[in-house]
């Protein structure tokens, strides 16, 4: 049996050993120390050893996890600039203002959040003060990630700084009235203010690092040098457990992205209780973040605990500091110094005997009010050495307590998230904690008044000037003026015009051939950002590597292996292509960062974003909405789309839906175009809108969503007459008639209008001729570019009509005098068609693929949902049967003819 206790093989045992009498001496020196002085002792030995090998280079494995305190040492700390004592006042201003808005919000049912500013409210005021540099200074200023529900600290601090009003702190969760303060940081709703939207958890830690490293990817690429930027993130440490949190850690680590600090909010508590009630959020960050490669400081105790740790000569205080949980941290924060000392102090008796030196004020100082994340001095010295750290990106763990200074009836209590106002009395007691000359005859019919010294007081002076020598004033977003990107030469738009000819051409290939001539444009094509999350090759995109090259921030460092192939694999430190490996959320948070360049830097990027359709907005409609919150443009594409187009693939891969999901998303124009000079319209409108001259009343803040195939067919040339850009740009023109596409069928024919969009109208064009030839009806085609457009159209119709106005949307001007019932199909799910249907003044019917996909090929899947040309004719035979068109035998007859 074996020994648990025994000391097990090892890596290192399969090294030889050159000098085993000295292995031996060292092993026995640890031994002897374990024996005379304790493990403690020998445990801290090894840590401080390991910790002088690291500094001194020697290649070890990294010391994941510290000891419970301070990184930095008191008397390591750097003299906090400036003037303290007025920081402190306008620090109480703050928090006072903060829980005055959202208590007086409280009557009208608004809700909002308190405690987490409370906690944060230091490490705002000292990157305010001290660090975060404005947009009116040299470059782009810092990227500030505002945790979401600290929203009302930085409300109150715009409007002590004279950006906000009353008003707008009486209208905060109130936007109707046009004068209100979104609930969270949203830059559509406050796009002066707000730079990105960060309440969808764990996307904002994910963005900032992708943000970081787009900043990079600008410098290097000699688009703008914005090495000064820097990109802060706040984030809560119960945000962390969202997978998003933390899944690109080793980008950030392996690119060295100094330019990125986090910033946690460690105050041990999330919505409904502890973050970790059994265990140490702290530690467990610190060991991942160590783990992943980032530096590392930890901000945890305020100066009252100098005392202690000075008193602590054995070591007892810290290892019952590692040892506590985190719910028992909270619970001493709720108790009294009788508690503390028995169940803190008492465990140990060295502790017990140093408690004995302490008085019951100074035990509930530290234990009550001492945390690092809530002293200027601590964070001052934590933001410091974070933005001097060259070489990884930092994390800063700041312990604070939620709740802080707004009493005994909020301080680390579980509800405190839930808690939304304070009483007339807890205020008068913050008020006199705060040292604020407020009195009691300002609290008129109890309410609570907001506090403001005065426009030219010292307090706001000082503010002012501050963020002066910073550059400005933070958060803010700058809207550039621009000049609109010159248009791409025709030549590239006008060369799908004439079809492929004989050549089967897949939509997918026709837009990455269209690219490819955009991005040679001598004006624009350098903007272009290419992002393809590991399937380039899959695309047909693997040309633009030697051309574009792949961003590398280290270049190439070693020989590809086929280098002496065309279309090599190439990295270069000013490559074009963002290739990020099998991700969709990175690849989405690139693409939100250069989707708002235009903004964050005052540089037009214009990004794609190239995808496997059913991995876009299934995977990741979340960053969709947060890229419109953004006000983000470009294009995303949604490659190897439609649930029956994908051969072979199956259930996973077949995308039924997204343009479903799509629709849903008020920024995002979505079209399923069917030929390749339609993708050569779309881009170039896109273009225009997106970064030329925009129209009247133009929003110009959207994205495109288009679905692209891989199935490839004849593609037509573009059908001469006028309105058909038009009916491409706004989703929908007839294609052909019976007659012009040549089919056969009698004198006064019963006719029907199929409409397809995508690969689907190759099915109806099949089905034109069958229906023609063996069924005797004429039909004629219709293109449906996008549906989710007509229905924009119609809905924006039917409000105009509500305000008095009349107009007639356009799928129902496009369709009039069009003859017989309609049809729609596409490789989607019914409903994608059926969002224009009461738009449609003919009789309505549909085709769709619904339901879950499968693996088989194109024509068994397309059979197998009802989608196929021979489907589309005993659909459209049923529907002309139910007018008294054609006999109702002959749907019978059809069906047993194709087998159906």
């Amino acid at each position: 049996m074996t020994d648990p206790n025994a000391i097990q093989p090892s890596a290192l045992d399969q090294l030889p050993d050159r000098d085993p009498e000295e292995t031996a001496e060292w092993q026995a020196a640890l031994d002897a120390v374990a024996r005379e002085a304790g493990p403690h002792r020998a445990a801290y030995l090894m840590r401080r050893t390991l910790e002088r090998a690291e500094a001194g280079g020697i290649a070890l494995p990294k010391l994941l996890e510290t000891d419970y305190v301070n990184t930095i040492p008191t008397s390591a700390e750097p003299g906090l600039p400036g003037d303290p004592e007025m920081e402190a006042r306008i620090t109480a201003w703050n928090r006072w203002n903060a829980a005055a808005m959202v208590t007086r919000g409280a009557k009208h049912g608004v809700g909002g959040h308190i405690a987490t500013f409370a906690s944060a409210a230091w490490l705002y005021e000292t990157g305010f003060n001290h660090f975060f540099k404005g947009k009116e200074g040299d470059g782009s200023g810092d990227q500030l990630y505002i945790q979401g529900h600290a929203s009302p600290g930085i409300y109150a601090r715009a409007f002590l700084d004279g950006r906000l009003n009353e008003a707008h702190l009486d209208n905060f969760r109130q936007e109707a009235g046009g004068n209100g303060l979104p609930s969270y940081p949203h830059p559509r709703r406050l796009p002066w203010l707000w730079e990105f939207p960060t309440v969808s958890m764990g996307l904002g830690p994910l963005s900032a690092i992708y943000q970081a490293r787009f900043n990079r990817y600008l410098t290097n690429r000699g688009i703008k040098d914005v090495s000064a930027s820097h990109v802060w993130a706040f984030l809560g440490d119960g945000e962390m457990d969202e997978p998003e949190s933390t899944a690109a850690l080793a980008l950030a680590a392996r690119e060295e992205l100094d330019n990125l600090t986090f910033v946690i909010n460690c105050n041990l508590q999330r919505l409904d209780g502890p973050v970790r009630a059994n265990f140490k959020i702290v530690q467990e960050l610190e060991a991942q973040f160590r783990g992943a490669g980032w530096n590392v400081i930890k901000t945890l105790w305020g100066t009252a605990w100098d005392e202690l740790f000075q008193l602590d000569t054995t070591g007892a205080l810290v290892r019952r500091l590692r040892e506590v949980p985190d719910a028992q941290i909270q619970t001493y924060q709720t108790r009294g110094a009788a508690y503390i000392r028995e169940d803190f102090f008492g465990k140990d008796p060295a502790l017990a005997e140093l408690a004995k030196l302490l008085s019951d004020d100074k035990i509930l100082e530290c234990f009550h009010l001492s945390r690092g994340g809530h002293e200027a001095r601590k964070v001052y010295a934590a933001y410091k050495a974070a933005v001097e750290h060259k070489g990884a990106p930092t994390v800063i763990l700041a312990q604070t307590v939620k709740g802080h200074t707004l009493g005994e009836g909020f301080a680390s209590k579980n509800a405190n998230h839930q808690m939304k106002k304070l009483t007339v009395d807890e205020f008068k007691t913050m008020r006199d904690l705060l040292g604020l000359p407020i009195k009691d005859s300002d609290f008129v019919d109890g309410v609570v008044p907001y506090g403001h010294p005065g426009a030219d007081s010292p307090e706001v002076r000082y503010l002012q000037e501050r963020r002066a020598a910073l550059g400005g004033p933070a958060p803010a977003r700058r809207t550039h003026a621009l000049a609109p990107l010159p248009v791409p030469a025709e030549k590239a738009f006008a060369s799908f015009d004439k079809g492929s000819g004989s050549q089967n051409v897949a939509t997918t290939m026709a837009f990455v051939r269209l690219v490819k001539d955009l991005v040679r444009d001598k004006e624009t094509g350098k903007r272009w950002v290419p992002i393809v999350p590991d399937e380039a090759r899959t695309f047909g995109m693997e040309s633009l590597f030697p051309s574009l090259g792949i961003y590398s921030p280290k270049g190439q460092t070693y020989e590809p292996v086929d280098r002496d192939q065309l279309m090599y694999y190439k990295e270069a430190k000013n490559g074009q292509i963002l290739n990020e490996g099998i991700t969709e959320a990175g690849s989405m948070a690139d693409f939100i960062a250069a989707s708002s360049a235009y903004a964050t830097h005052g540089e037009a990027m214009i990004p794609f974003y190239i995808f496997y359709s059913m991995f876009g907005w299934q995977r990741t409609a979340d960053q969709m909405w947060q890229l419109g919150d953004q006000l983000g443009r470009g294009f995303l594409v949604g490659a190897t789309a439609g649930r029956t187009t994908l051969t072979g693939e199956g259930l996973q891969h077949a995308d039924g839906h997204s343009p479903v999901i799509a629709a849903t998303n008020p920024a995002a124009l979505t079209y399923d175009p069917a030929f390749a000079y339609e993708i050569a319209v779309i881009v170039r409108e896109g273009l225009r809108r997106m970064y030329g001259e925009a129209k009247p009343g133009e929003d110009q803040n959207v994205f495109y969503y288009l679905t692209v195939y891989n199935e490839p067919l004849p593609q037509p040339a573009k059908p001469a007459g006028l309105g058909i850009d038009e009916g491409i740009v706004k989703g929908l023109y007839r294609f052909n008639t019976a007659e012009s596409a040549g089919v056969t069928a009698p004198a006064n024919a019963p006719r029907i209008q199929l409409l397809g969009s995508g690969t689907a109208i190759h099915w109806a064009l099949e089905a034109q001729k069958l229906l023609a030839e063996e069924w005797g009806v004429a039909a004629d085609v219709w293109s449906a570019t996008s549906w989710s457009e007509l229905r924009r159209d119609a809905l924006e119709a039917d409000a105009a009509l509500l305000r008095g106005e009349e107009r007639v949307p356009f799928v129902r001007q496009a369709l009039q005098g069009a003859e017989g019932p309609v049809l729609a199909v596409s490789d989607y799910m019914r409903q994608v068609p059926d969002q224009i249907a009461q738009w449609v003044e003919q009789d309505w019917s549909s085709l769709g693929a619904d339901g879950f996909g499968l693996s088989d090929t194109r024509e068994a899947a397309r059979r197998h949902f009802g989608v196929d040309a021979q489907s589309i004719v005993v659909a459209a035979l049923a529907q002309l049967a139910r007018r008294g068109e054609v006999k109702a035998t002959a749907v019978k007859e059809a069906r047993e003819k194709y087998g159906l």
